[in-house]
């Protein structure tokens, strides 16, 4: 089973979301995406008058922000990657993790602040991906989550993507962007290691959004995902991107 994680600013970009759905439509195997909707929630929070609070780079979420996100996530990100999906033949049923409890969390833990609506995913019923996918429904997945509390909250869709990973033993969990992976001299870097990305970061090769990026490919592979992978929609289909694991 193929997981892809979209983050949200590609999601902006109509010729990226085309481009998702044919590369999904091409595809042998089951697919099931995670994605975000980060920049379209705070575009929503900014004209609401809500203001977007952060602690140590994590969004507070309070109920009013726990509001907007579930409408950005669940109901407009979401439907927008299933329209694409079927516009390109592909059938796709999108859902988020609340339903059928399909993501479990519980509240996450901050040193010094209340994070507010934020969860940590302890548990995902497999079964409901495993049964959807067998009717060839390709999964798409809001990361919006149910608490041990029955109370929904907000969950970062990295994290929600490698748990969805590591649950369904994937091998490999792609994050999927609109760079073609990590860049030194403008050459792709087929593979690293944490202890590599590490090194490249404190350099100054890896940078900007990038890094991010390559931190949550290397959590991923902390979790247990054998190998994960940053590559662009032209990679997808192949052997192209930069892979992280643990060892090469």
């Amino acid at each position: 089973m193929h997981i892809l994680k979209i983050g949200g600013n590609e999601l902006s970009q109509p010729v990226f979301l085309q481009g998702l759905a044919e590369a999904v439509a091409q595809s042998h195997e089951p697919v099931v995406i995670v994605h975000g909707g980060g920049k379209a929630i705070a575009d929503l929070q900014s004209r609401l008058g809500l203001e977007t609070v952060k602690v140590d780079g994590l969004r507070v979420t309070d109920i009013e922000s726990l509001n907007v996100a579930q409408m950005v996530l669940t109901g407009l990100a979401n439907k927008q990657i299933v329209t694409a999906l079927l516009a390109a033949g592909v059938d796709a049923v999108g859902i988020s993790g609340v339903d059928g409890g399909l993501l479990r969390c519980q509240k996450k833990a901050h040193p010094t602040a209340d994070l507010g609506y934020v969860g940590q995913i302890v548990s995902v019923r497999i079964e409901l991906i495993e049964q959807l996918t067998a009717q060839g429904y390709t999964v798409v997945i809001s990361p919006i989550s149910l608490g041990d509390d029955m109370h929904c909250y907000n969950v970062n869709a990295d994290e929600a993507a490698s748990a969805v990973a590591v649950a369904i033993d994937s091998e490999l969990l792609d994050f999927v962007s609109n760079v073609p992976g990590v860049l030194q001299q403008n050459q792709v870097i087929p593979s690293l290691t944490p202890s590599e990305t590490d090194a490249l970061i404190e350099s100054g090769v890896i940078r900007d959004g990038m890094v991010p990026k390559v931190r949550a490919a290397l959590e991923a592979v902390a979790l247990g995902v054998p190998q994960a992978r940053i590559v662009n929609l032209a990679g997808l289909s192949g052997d192209g991107g930069t892979y992280f694991s643990v060892t090469h």
